[in-house]
């Protein structure tokens, strides 16, 4: 007679405990992992990090379109003119946009310049809302600027630098 090779219950057991400790394991790391992408995506996507990103890419833009002689600062820092190109083969500056802060925005003026007879068209845009503080510092030809953004909430800092082009 042969003997039938099989599990006893006590390995069924022991088998059975250590694959749901193994799966309670790679449940906590995917629970984990979830909640840390959730936080990560709502501090990227969340309205501060938004308004701080496009603030920045309207600053910086602007400021290497800009002439470095023409350029236009505030002695505390509170707002800066920037007058550029409005595009390569314009061959006076034409273009100005003045950043400033009011209230709890950041705002942008921006406008036609005619160097002949003096006249300015322009039109102002809110490029951020929730601005805790704003300050602009300009050395030889570059414009910095400190962007701090606080909704209660969510908060950030944007340092942006740029050189003026031309």
């Amino acid at each position: 007679m042969t003997k039938l090779r099989a599990f006893t219950l006590v390995e069924l057991m022991v088998a059975t405990g250590f694959m749901g400790v193994v799966g309670v394991g790679i449940g906590i790391v995917l629970v984990d992992s979830q909640r840390g992408w959730n936080a990560m995506y709502n501090r990227i996507y969340s309205p501060v990090a938004i308004d701080a990103e496009a603030a920045r890419r309207t600053f910086n833009s602007l400021v290497r379109k800009a002439d470095r002689k023409n350029i236009l600062l505030d002695e505390t820092g509170g707002w800066v003119e920037v007058r550029y190109y409005q595009d390569l083969a314009s061959t006076y500056v034409d273009r100005y946009a003045y950043f400033y802060s009011l209230g709890n925005e950041l705002k942008v003026e921006y406008g036609t310049v005619d160097t002949e007879q003096n006249t300015y068209e322009s039109s102002t845009q809110t490029l951020c809302s929730s601005v805790y503080s704003c300050a602009f510092v300009s050395v030889d030809g570059s414009v910095q600027m400190v962007l701090r953004l606080d909704n209660g909430s969510d908060s950030a800092t944007v340092v942006s630098s740029a050189i003026a082009h031309n």
